[in-house]
């Protein structure tokens, strides 16, 4: 096991917490309580400044066989980062600069702890944008990129993954390498970058990434589309697709959901008709574009039934509004897990109504917030569920029901450690042993985040 004093001689003593106070904070992040992985007794959290650094702890790691956790922004909802075994936390807090916006090549280089907040306004100062938006804007860069985010911008401009080009990543054995870089195309070998976006901190830390950045939209509009019926407010889903609008966002909302999460922030749903909304982002090069996208969403949700529109054309109020959507799993409380399933678009009506039957079925009810657009759901099982200890039964009947209908079990939020049993169950056994072998080459050890995104 690692010293703390081993340790203060990399970093130097500031750096290096052994308190216990101070320590809890980096045992636990985003993931619902009742299904929270119970994190080790004896950990040590340590914070390196710089990629030389992460390697010496590594190699350190290497030769005293002691655990090794990636915290960053503590926003995952999978358990990934839990240190779960007596080890160390190593916290990329002070890998917190944005070296540059490059405006000629449009490009950002960034250090993996900074936070998708301070991106987003880095950009912007630059008249530049980053179009995802994976939730949470204190999430980390290095965790956005391992966890491939998604959120609710990926229906026109797809995942975290479209977007990196480059990065600096230690490996679990200590080496520095760098992938990538500022290039729209890069063929030469296997994409092994690809391999670290997505593996959930078990392949190597990131340090630094190279994002692409696009210049910033001039016009953008919010809109809401008010609905007496889900099943309409679903339907018409398809329907703005097939017309040959891709907007930046469709999210789906239940009116009981939205106003809860409202009253939590202390904020007004917009919104008074209707029991179901669908929110429509949308995006151009000028405002006439962006109005006449509107004109022909409006036309189309009339046609399939909704009741009633609402448009945010200024900022702030497109903000309130994707505030409100974001911040759902915080407001919705006791809730003993929030599901993650993605169906094909077309199938994603079909998915709720088999999910209303198990909650019927069960005597609860499974509040449902999702990204319409591109058929990832977020089921919330109450706390209620757990206490009658029902979660796992309802969970697998719901996850049973995804994969009929060719879907997955996780979209966006991962495997991490408290899916391990889903990976077990829904993977065939040489996908499992292809992971495995992966692993292995990169970390003979198991010294980098053992427990998590693969079955041992």
């Amino acid at each position: 096991m690692i010293t703390a004093e081993a340790l203060k001689d990399i970093v130097g003593s500031d750096w290096v917490v052994t308190d216990k106070g101070q320590i809890e904070p980096y045992t636990i992040d985003s993931t619902p309580p009742a299904m929270m992985p119970k994190a080790a007794e004896n950990i040590i959290v340590v914070k390196p400044a710089t990629a030389e650094e992460i390697s010496e702890i590594l190699k350190l790691a290497n030769r005293q066989n002691t655990p090794i956790y990636v915290r960053g922004g503590g926003t995952g909802m999978a358990g990934a980062a839990i240190p779960t075994r007596d080890g160390v936390v190593l916290s990329m807090e002070r890998f917190d600069k944005i070296e540059e916006i490059d405006t000629r090549s449009l490009m950002a280089v960034a250090q993996a702890g900074v936070t998708l907040g301070d991106l987003l306004e880095a950009a912007d100062a630059q008249n530049m944008s980053f179009p995802p938006h994976p939730g949470d804007e204190g999430a980390q860069l290095g965790g956005l990129v391992v966890c491939n985010a998604g959120g609710a911008r990926a229906v026109k401009f797809g995942v975290m993954r479209n977007y990196i080009k480059g990065m600096e990543v230690v490996l679990p054995t200590g080496e520095i390498v760098t992938m990538g870089g500022k290039l729209l195309k890069c063929n030469t070998g296997l994409p092994l970058m690809h391999l670290i976006i997505d593996s959930e901190g078990i392949l190597g830390v990131v340090t630094k990434v190279t994002l692409r950045l696009y210049p910033r939209f001039p016009g953008t509009a919010t809109m809401v589309f008010s609905y007496d019926d889900r099943n309409a407010a679903i339907n018409t889903v398809p329907a703005i697709l097939q017309a040959g609008i891709i907007p930046l966002a469709i999210e789906y909302m239940d009116r009981e959901i939205a106003e809860l999460t409202a009253r939590y922030l202390n904020m007004t749903w917009p919104a008074q008709k209707g029991k179901a909304y669908l929110i429509v982002i949308l995006s151009g090069t000028n405002e006439d574009e962006v109005f006449l996208q509107a004109e022909q969403v409006v036309e189309v949700c009339q046609k399939h039934g909704a009741v009633d529109t609402l448009m945010a054309e200024r900022r702030e109020e497109q903000a309130d509004i994707l505030k409100i959507r974001s911040e759902v799993q915080s407001a919705v409380t006791p809730n003993a897990d929030s599901l993650d399933t993605a169906v094909p678009p077309g199938e994603i009506g079909i998915f709720m109504s088999e999910v209303d039957k198990i909650a019927d079925k069960y005597g609860t009810k499974i509040p449902v917030v999702g990204h319409a657009g591109d058929g990832n759901l977020h089921h919330i099982l109450m706390q209620e569920v757990a206490d009658k200890g029902l979660l796992d039964q309802i969970k697998e009947e719901i996850y049973d029901v995804a994969i009929k209908l060719g879907g997955t079990v996780t979209a966006e939020h991962g495997i991490g450690k408290k899916g391990i049993k889903l990976l077990d169950r829904y993977t065939d056994e040489r996908q499992k042993q292809l992971m495995r072998d992966i692993k292995r080459s990169f970390d003979p050890n198991n010294i980098l985040n053992p427990d998590t995104g693969i079955v041992s």
